[in-house]
């Protein structure tokens, strides 16, 4: 894609493109342009293979130990992955975190009660309603633009009449 849009690909570091020096010498090979940043844009293709050679290397030697730490921590007991404890925790604070979500929102939207009261007395469309209070500036519990969703929601939130 970058050669078709005659873009350079631009990188940080030369391992964020590629640890794997047969992909870096391929992109050499087939003209593709990418600037290493750490390196600048006029690196010579030998220092470019140097890099790459190195941070092949270094991905085997992160993941021989990444495997010998594992086999240590195996051999001493320790349960690996994802126990059914951490999954309930984590169950745990996900519901703990929707719940206070949701009480946030009845909170915003009931201090806009008076507001949205005044302006779904009437026969008007919520889109109407929803034009209404953005003309007067009243912002949305999220602090935006009212829509006609957003509008019902609230009012459902609400338990108002117009909400049905």
């Amino acid at each position: 894609m970058a050669r078709k849009a005659k873009a350079p690909v631009l990188v940080a570091k030369l391992d964020r493109l590629s640890s794997d020096v047969h992909f870096v010498s391929g992109l050499m090979a087939r003209r593709v342009e990418f600037i290493v940043c750490y390196l600048g844009r006029q690196s010579d293709p030998f220092v470019l293979h140097l890099y790459a050679a190195l941070a092949e290397k270094e991905r085997g030697m992160i993941s021989a130990r990444t495997k010998a730490g594992l086999a240590a921590a195996k051999a001493r007991g320790t349960k690996l992955g994802i126990t059914a404890r951490s999954k309930r925790m984590v169950r745990q604070i996900a519901a703990s975190g929707s719940l206070a979500n949701q009480v946030a929102a009845i909170e915003r939207v009931e201090a806009l009660r008076p507001q949205i009261e005044f302006a779904l007395k009437g026969d008007a469309s919520l889109r109407k309603v929803a034009e209404t209070l953005n003309e007067r500036g009243i912002a949305s519990p999220g602090g935006g633009r009212w829509h006609a969703p957003s509008l019902l929601k609230a009012a459902r939130r609400l338990g108002l009449r117009k909400a049905a």
